[in-house]
């Protein structure tokens, strides 16, 4: 009995962080978003890793719709250790207004994470976007290569937020094809 209630606290707190939807405290999700502009690829400039992108280089995002209404995501990277393209798809659902940049994602199942763009350049060239806590964030762009100046804004808006920046890993994307 005793491991069954230990096993079912577990699982509670595993899906309670893995189906956070919503932006961390205090931070500001984009309004007036335009999806339609922000679908098509994306470059990964930084990250704070978690084992699902460790070790990835070359990494982009594409968004497209889904005939459900939803946003379709396929992420893929490259892994040298492993000489092999990785890749994984997913989709994607508004949490409110469609004007509002905050999206539940998954990549496995019904279990959802947050992602929500808090920083968006008006031409829709680069984004920083986080997921439900802190310990999740994205430097995103439609190049390879990113604006020192427009990179040193985004650290410090997460900066700012609270992000730990000296975590970001900075992606490889010297073999980025345009």
């Amino acid at each position: 009995m005793r491991i069954l209630s230990k096993m079912g606290v577990f699982i509670s707190a595993l899906l309670s962080v893995g189906c956070a939807v919503t932006p961390p405290d205090n931070v500001k999700v984009v309004n007036n978003f335009e999806l339609n502009r922000y679908l098509g690829s994306w470059y990964e400039i930084a990250r704070l890793d978690h084992g699902f992108e460790s070790g990835l280089e070359q990494v982009t995002a594409n968004y497209s719709l889904r005939d459900d209404g939803g946003v379709k995501v396929i992420n893929r990277g490259f892994n040298p250790q492993k000489n092999k393209w990785q890749q994984s798809e997913g989709k994607g659902y508004f949490t409110g207004p469609t004007s509002r940049a905050a999206l539940k994602v998954s990549f496995f199942g019904p279990f959802y994470g947050g992602y929500n763009v808090i920083v968006l350049d008006k031409d829709y060239q680069y984004a920083l976007v986080c997921g439900p806590d802190k310990s999740y964030l994205w430097i995103l762009s439609r190049a390879p290569k990113l604006d020192e100046g427009v990179k040193q804004q985004l650290l410090e808006t997460a900066q700012g937020y609270g992000f730990d920046i000296n975590k970001l890993v900075w992606v490889n994307q010297s073999k980025a094809v345009q």
